[in-house]
């Protein structure tokens, strides 16, 4: 049989938790639970240098075992089309790995790593971390990448750009640029439900004027195209939040379902969607309503995610929706108070890759 392409884990900050996790699921024997390889980004002496510290904390019992790549040039490099290319860059990292729990592509840090005090020195590794993951996903070389937290401060501080110059605003802006997607979504899946957002981090004040009828179109068409080719279903039935409470009381209470919200979606009922018209938040996020659907799309932040994060907060898993390969992420910081001394929970990490696994083998995408 041929083997699955493997996952990736980015480790993030090196002053982090990122490498801390890691360790933590290699000795918990869990990162053979998904019949694929397990590839890290990471410093490997620095990494080596975290297992003894965790070790001596007692937090480790054994040091995991790890093969680790020095020269990831090759990885780097392969063509999207050449999949014998593909299968010798998986071959080469893959040989005499057997009794490793993972595959460590180390991208060294020009400076010390010090457990828990970030060094604006080492930046550049991060971004670098990003760059070959984008590189290797985009490639078919790995199936998904799940990413650790990173620092965004640090890269701000260490004047770490984007693709279009503007300053480093985090994982999601930088895979799109890289990916060319003038659009993503953010949505946040556990056993309970997917919700993905129609806006993100802004202020509420100014979410009324974000809720555009181009913005709603390309939000939910993107989340139907994702819910069909990485999550295989093949007519995702979706629910869909208005913005006003009682979506708006027609009109009493805000004209924003009946002027923006309704007709975009007409427009997706009238072309096959299985999706609802805007529903009052209070009633969608009920049992009868979700056991009913796949997916639901909110308005604004605080008006999906704490509904979200109640029914599972530490299996909460963050997806980017509309890039051309799958990111899943881990749903917490940089930790730095921890690294190295024990109290950090892999719990998120975990679910990170199996929800990767599951929408690798679900995906209408090389796998």
């Amino acid at each position: 049989m041929m083997q699955k392409l493997p996952l990736l884990i980015t480790t993030g900050e090196p002053a982090g938790i990122g490498m801390d996790v890691v360790l933590l699921l290699a000795q918990e024997g869990k990162l053979q639970d998904f019949a694929r390889p397990i590839w890290v980004t990471a410093d490997a002496i620095a990494l080596q240098d975290r297992a003894d510290k965790l070790m001596a904390a007692g937090i480790l019992t054994t040091c995991p075992q790890w093969q680790t790549v020095e020269d990831i040039t090759e990885l780097t490099t392969a063509n999207d089309s050449d999949s014998d290319s593909d299968k010798l860059n998986n071959d080469k990292v893959n040989s005499d790995a057997s009794n490793s729990a993972f595959i460590v592509l180390s991208i060294p840090c020009p400076a010390p790593v010090v457990a828990g005090q970030i060094d604006i020195n080492n930046s550049a590794m991060v971004a670098k971390q990003l760059e070959v993951a984008h590189q290797l996903a985009a490639s078919n070389t790995v199936a998904a990448i799940v990413t650790g937290p990173l620092q965004k401060s640090a890269l701000i501080d260490a004047d770490i750009k984007l693709l279009n110059g503007t300053m480093f605003s985090g994982h999601t802006e930088f895979f799109m640029q890289q990916s060319g997607c003038d659009k993503v979504v953010m949505m946040l899946a556990n056993e309970a439900m997917k919700v993905a957002l129609v806006t993100t981090h802004l202020a509420l004040k100014d979410v009324p004027a974000a809720i555009t009828k181009e913005n709603v179109r390309q939000t939910v068409q993107i989340v139907l195209d994702d819910m069909q080719s990485k999550f295989g279903l093949t007519h995702p039935r979706i629910l869909v939040c208005g913005l006003n409470p009682h979506a708006g009381e027609g009109g009493h209470l805000g004209m924003e379902e009946i002027d923006i919200i309704n007709p975009v979606l007409q427009e997706f009922i009238a072309a096959g969607a299985d999706i609802s018209e805007a529903m009052p938040a209070d009633t969608l996020f009920t049992p009868r309503h979700l056991n009913e659907c796949d997916g639901v799309i909110a308005m604004f932040h605080d008006q999906g995610l704490p509904v979200l994060k109640s029914h599972g907060f530490g299996d909460t898993v963050n997806l980017t929706l509309g890039l051309p390969y799958i990111r899943t992420s881990v749903d917490h910081g940089t930790a730095l108070d921890l690294a190295g001394r024990g109290g950090a929970s892999a719990t998120s990490l975990y679910q990170a890759l199996v929800m990767a696994d599951e929408m690798a083998n679900k995906a209408l995408l090389p796998a």
